[in-house]
């Protein structure tokens, strides 16, 4: 019996050897819904033999939830918007960057770098940003009568309107209409906020941040809020379908690729970070989504119809007009209240 136990444990040790190194040969990558060319994942995985486990979500608060619960054998790349990654680092929820493997930082647009959310990139690589304005079929409602976010109080739009499904963007727009900073944490201006909100609600229709485009492209809705991918995706299929830069200002956004804590391959997750940052895999990105890149030399392949149009790459001073999302730490408890509050009111 002596003589065979070695030989056996022998191949134990093997097969569990090939079996973790099979394993650690796959990353599991969570993120938003559409918003990953499946081409550039096959790409990935040829290059690399990682094999990828894609799931997706339609808005922060459900990847905030899920990963909130998992501890370990979790997510090993993750796609927060701006504020969600300051959040989740506070709680200890990411792995700090190994900036070293992730050489393709240089590729990257230093506006887009060490922002408040993330002073140092130590959690957060830039994936994509963009905005969220106004989105109007043309055939239904003349784009000129909807240059501001006010307008979407109009009577008659009366149980027309989309509204994100978003409580950050959705309080930027009454925020802005009072004169307020979307990122303000004063509870009375939230609370004014909310009641020019109320208001609303008569014209909403319905929420949605999963594919907003849809109930445009079938008929559902004319007018309501958008992001711009989405609406240049949209206008793909149907031409009256423009996009609008509200003049109290447009809310912006980042999102990033980041590494949760608990995350099973974090080599893995850093080469595929890396990988994104390709200009040729940028490239194909803004194609496909309509949405701008941080990197840099993606630019300069893109075709001069897509590098020059506005719903995609916004002029700076519609940028300045602007805001960018920030953390607003404690003050999200005041939002999500009347959040809540405004939806059990619709």
């Amino acid at each position: 019996m002596k003589t065979l136990f070695k030989p056996l444990m022998a191949i134990i040790t093997i097969m569990v050897a090939a079996l973790q190194a099979q394993a650690a040969e796959k990353i599991y990558v969570y993120n938003w819904t559409e918003y990953l060319p499946e081409s550039a994942i096959e790409e990935f995985t040829q290059k690399t033999g990682i094999e990828v486990v894609y799931t997706t979500y339609d808005s922060n608060e459900t990847m905030y939830a899920k990963l909130k619960l998992i501890k370990s054998d979790g997510y090993d790349v993750a796609v927060p918007s701006t504020y969600f990654v300051a959040k989740m680092g506070r709680e200890g929820m990411l792995t700090k960057l190994n900036h070293t493997l992730l050489p393709n930082m240089k590729n990257l647009d230093p506006e887009l770098l060490n922002k408040e959310y993330d002073p140092h990139n130590n959690y957060s690589i830039p994936y994509m940003w963009g905005s969220t304005g106004i989105a109007v079929n043309t055939d239904e409602i003349p784009k000129e009568q909807v240059t501001s976010w006010q307008d979407l109080w109009k009577p008659e739009f009366k149980g027309k309107l989309l509204l994100q499904d978003d409580l950050r963007e959705v309080f930027h727009m009454a925020l802005r209409i009072k004169g307020f900073s979307g990122n303000t944490t004063n509870p009375k201006e939230i609370e004014q906020a909310y009641l020019l909100l109320k208001d609303l609600m008569p014209n909403v229709l319905l929420f949605n941040s999963d594919s907003p485009r849809l109930p445009f492209l079938a008929g559902e809705v004319s007018i309501g809020m958008m992001w711009n991918g989405e609406a240049w995706m949209a206008r793909q299929e149907n031409p009256a379908i423009q996009y609008v830069y509200p003049k109290e200002g447009a809310s912006f956004w980042v999102d990033s690729f980041v590494i949760p804590k608990g995350a099973r391959n974090p080599k893995g997750a850093h080469a595929f970070i890396n990988f994104m940052m390709k200009p040729e895999v940028a490239k194909t990105c803004v194609e496909e989504y309509g949405y701008p890149t941080p990197v840099k030399p993606a630019l300069a392949l893109l075709a001069p119809e897509i590098s020059s149009n506005r719903t995609i790459f916004p002029e700076s001073k519609v940028i300045k007009q602007g805001e960018f999302q920030n953390d607003v730490g404690p003050a999200i408890e005041i939002y999500q209240q009347y959040w809540e509050k405004l939806r059990t009111s619709n």
